[in-house]
């Protein structure tokens, strides 16, 4: 049974049995806590927390998820996957036990024939919290299983909660049995992988306070609405219903792993290592593909991280069988067309989605080249020494330049020398030592997301500013430093919940309003706006005047500068994303966006720099529709009536069945936004693109500033020019060529400056030689040159000196001082040895490391030639004296 089958078969059953099909929510979670949607449950948390009413009594999905906790044992078991769907059935307060136990016993053990998942009675085992015994008592009712295969478990396996305060309750799981070959008797409570759980079924049905473990909390009572929450494991499903040994090997995630095998030259089931890479792969392909399809790229924090060390992961395990070159355009439209049939967005998007991969892939190709260069360079220090590769050194590679491990341990074997692993293992621990702790000081900052549960349940907020820029409402509620209050006095800063407010929340790319809020006695400046839980809108204000109380009247007041100058960046940023598909191709998807008075930021799907040209033609064209003056339309409809007229779904973007069409210019701008925009295109006035960069492999950002910011700043480059051509004296069509000609005769000047320095020092030659002196078995010249004009022509220097003393042992350490511009002034020193000197184990690279180190600093380099630097200009006396004990012992 193919798994879009398996998918299919699920929803139309409990479809059939009254809950609304929910399609899958992004991976991307809503949950500010987490990174991603790690469970089938996390977009059903408000209904099932009772944070927001739930619009439906049940429900069921089949949701995409991502797990990374457990990313190295991927490939090494039969079902870890990054990647993964679950399946799940949800109850708010409708049915409870004995339909969630008998619905999962109907839809396994009915034949397929008859539209169910056909597993035999036999084969399956389940798992019940100790003491649930009206749990046990519906296993019998309303299933054939016997007593032995009814196993009773305690809470550190069968009892659910958060790990906070709240709803929980044991569960129930149901358990596959692989067969006598895969492992021994006993059941799951034997935890053997024989027996592979495919269901849990959560009875949330008590309230949980004073949690201090996963056993250890008390119960304060039942739930007023008891709420059924399960999840059934797609891929592990499929493995089982297909007959093959794991979820790689499903009809998924299989296509890829064969494709990867016959690029490298491999045979699966040959090698255990090579298999176990193979499995990574597969995996993280179609991990790499869902992430991108949902908006999320490459990048060093975050989710962009987490996407990047997935792709990496693959470069890598590519690399480790035999693939230097990239081998993403073979792999990723497999897997497109393996995911399509579930997921046709894949399809659809497959040329963002290819583009950002295969950027990914370039540049990390890139970085592999030149970690290897590093690698190298430690790993011929090693062998010389007969050491180790420091640990340091590999944790600089891997943390630094994205080097993994596994491949300096790899090529530091080949050479013959290990990798000091004990000490980059503990500068890992203490890097995610760190982040852990940092992690916990963000979450400690972040109010109880359960203080607004009954606010929300007063009611979803109403956004009345679409309209008005004023409105007369109440307050809800108000919460003081994470606590609901009754008031909050002149001074202090609190959150405050209206029934209405005119004030835009942050969303969509636009910031939130400036404002006020006034009533009675009282005045609160508007510090922000923000979207606690889904549909309450929550203001953070300052006391100004007087006392804010619960129920008091209180009228919202937008700053309406600050919201004029919003709607032109928001209207300027749809329009400028219409003029850059316009130049270059509809492949130019917008990626995020941020805007708020006079300011425009856009990123993009782009590969390449935007030429001056390109820039110009952009901002030429966006001006002229600003200058068309169009009519601009929202419209409210639903969003397959949207989509069928042409309208943009911006990339990782999150809609409703209801959607809000923009357009500008008709067709030219039609994009889904619920944010606010100006009427006409004439009142944004101007925008004027200050800088185009890149953010990411495949991203690039265009930072705009627009209205009256763009004017002032057109007025300021203005006032530039004025002052250049006044003080040139010249007219300012001829100012370009002034400055270039000024900047050429700098130029021959500091040539000339700088050979005339070199002259200089050449002189030298024989004064230094002159001075040359028997130290330890070498004739050596040691000297401090005061300031000189840089390290390159102490470099010349020495080389000449070394030339002079080539027939004997010489060596040649100069030292001097670099002007440091802003900063203070550098000291180097430079080391040259002659073959006499170097075959009797004088080495320059040493003699640099011992200077550098008195100097404050590092350095080292070859035998022969060598540099090390400083801070402590001070010093220099110091380390030559220092190389002097040294050459002579």
């Amino acid at each position: 049974m193919q798994t879009a089958e398996i998918h299919r078969r699920w929803l139309d059953f409990f479809e059939k049995r009254g809950h609304t099909v929910v399609p899958s929510a992004s991976l991307v979670s809503d949950d500010p806590s987490l990174m991603f949607t790690v469970a089938g449950m996390v977009p059903f948390v408000p209904y099932l927390s009772g944070m927001v009413p739930a619009p439906y009594p049940r429900a069921t999905s089949v949701q995409k998820c991502i797990r990374t906790n457990d990313i190295e044992e991927v490939g090494k078991t039969p079902r870890h996957g990054t990647f993964f769907q679950m399946c799940g059935n949800f109850s708010f307060g409708d049915y409870f036990k004995a339909d969630a136990i008998r619905f999962a016993w109907e839809l396994l053990t009915t034949s397929e024939a008859d539209g169910g998942l056909g597993f035999e009675a036999k084969d399956l085992w389940v798992t019940v919290y100790e003491e649930d015994e009206e749990a046990i008592a519906l296993w019998r009712e309303h299933s054939t299983l016997p007593d032995e295969r009814i196993q009773r478990l305690g809470k550190d396996t069968n009892y659910w909660s958060t790990g906070q305060p709240g709803p929980a309750g044991p569960c129930s799981e149901i358990f596959f049995d692989m067969g006598p070959e895969h492992g021994i008797d006993g059941g799951p409570a034997t935890d053997d992988d024989r027996y592979v759980e495919i269901w849990n079924l959560v009875f949330m049905q008590y309230q949980v306070a004073d949690v201090k473990s996963k056993t250890d909390f008390t119960i304060l009572g039942e739930l007023p609405k008891k709420n059924i929450d399960t999840g059934m494991g797609l891929e592990r499903v499929a493995f089982i219903k297909q007959g093959v040994a794991n979820m790689y090997e499903i009809d998924q995630v299989r296509p890829v792993l064969d494709r990867a095998a016959a690029v490298a030259g491999k045979m699966y089931g040959a090698d255990h290592a090579d298999d176990v890479r193979l499995r990574i792969i597969a995996d993280h392909v179609r991990s790499g593909l869902m992430l991108i399809s949902d908006g999320v790229t490459p990048s060093n924090e975050g989710r962009g991280y987490i996407l990047r060390r997935l792709l990496r992961r693959v470069v890598l395990q590519m690399r480790l069988m035999g693939v230097m070159g990239a081998s993403f355009a073979e792999l990723f439209p497999v897997s497109r067309d393996a995911m399509q049939g579930a997921y046709p967005v894949v399809a659809q998007d497959f040329d963002h989605i290819s583009k950002v991969a295969y950027a990914e892939e370039k540049t990390f190709l890139r970085t592999l080249a030149s970690g290897i260069q590093i690698l190298q360079t430690a790993v011929a220090a090693a062998t010389d020494a007969h050491t180790a590769v420091a640990g340091d050194t590999a944790f600089l590679l891997h943390d630094t330049h994205g080097f993994p491990i596994e491949l300096t341990l790899e090529i530091a074997a080949d050479a013959g020398v290990s990798v000091d692993e004990q000490v980059f293992v503990s500068l890992m621990q203490e890097q995610r030592d760190r982040a852990k702790a940092d992690a916990k000081a963000k979450k400690g900052q972040r109010a109880d997301l359960s203080v607004y549960k009954e606010l929300r349940g007063l009611g979803e907020t109403v956004f009345t500013g679409y309209t008005e820029l004023t409105h007369e409402s109440r307050v809800l509620g108000i919460v003081v430093d994470g606590v609901p209050a009754q008031e909050a006095h002149e001074g202090q800063i609190a959150e405050i919940v209206l029934a209405e407010t005119s004030l835009w929340a942050e969303a969509g790319g636009q910031d939130s309003d400036q404002g006020l809020i006034v009533g009675d006695g009282f005045e609160a400046e508007v510090l922000d706006v923000q979207k606690a839980v889904p549909g309450l809108i929550v203001h953070t204000v300052k006391v100004l005047v007087g006392t804010v109380a619960v129920d008091a009247r209180a009228e919202t007041h937008v700053d309406a500068d600050y919201r004029r100058g919003a709607t032109q960046a928001h209207s300027g940023t749809h329009i400028v994303h219409a003029a850059l598909r316009q130049v270059l191709g509809e492949g130019a998807h917008q990626a995020g966006s941020y805007n708020k008075s006079g300011y425009l930021r856009l990123d993009f799907t782009h590969s390449e720099a935007l030429s001056n040209d390109t820039k110009s033609e952009i901002e030429e064209i966006s001006n002229l529709a600003i200058r068309a003056n169009h009519e601009v339309v929202t419209r409210e409809m639903p969003i397959a009536e949207a989509k069928a007229l042409g309208a943009m779904a911006l990339f990782g973007e999150k809609y409703g069945d209801r959607v809000r069409m923009v357009d500008i210019g008709g067709p030219w701008s039609r994009e889904l936004c619920a944010g606010t925009h100006v009427a006409n295109s004439a009142e944004i006035g101007l925008i004027s693109l200050v800088s185009e960069t890149s953010v990411g492999s495949a991203n690039r950002r265009i930072e705009s500033l627009v209205g009256m910011d763009a004017f002032r700043n057109f007025a300021a480059e203005r006032a530039i020019v004025q002052q250049l051509t006044s003080g040139l004296k010249v007219p300012r069509a001829e100012l370009i060529t002034r400055v270039q000609d000024l900047g050429a005769q700098l130029k021959a000047a500091e040539k000339r400056v700088a050979s005339m320095e070199a002259e200089k020092l050449a002189a030298r030659v024989p004064e230094l030689l002159a001075k040359a002196e028997e130290v330890g078995a070498s004739r050596t010249v040691l000297a401090d040159l005061g300031r000189v004009g840089s390290a390159d022509d102490l470099r010349t220097l020495a080389m000449q000196l070394r030339e002079r003393l080539s027939a004997e042992a010489g060596v040649v350490v100069l030292a001097g001082t670099i002007a440091g511009g802003d900063g203070p002034d550098k000291p180097v020193v430079l080391a040259a040895t002659t073959p006499l000197a170097r075959e009797a184990g004088v080495k320059a690279g040493d003699i640099a490391k011992l200077g550098a180190k008195v100097l404050g600093g590092g350095g080292g380099g070859k035998p022969d030639l060598a540099q090390g630097g400083g801070t402590d200009v001070s010093k220099i006396g110091e380390a030559l004296a220092e190389i002097r004990r040294s050459l002579a012992g």
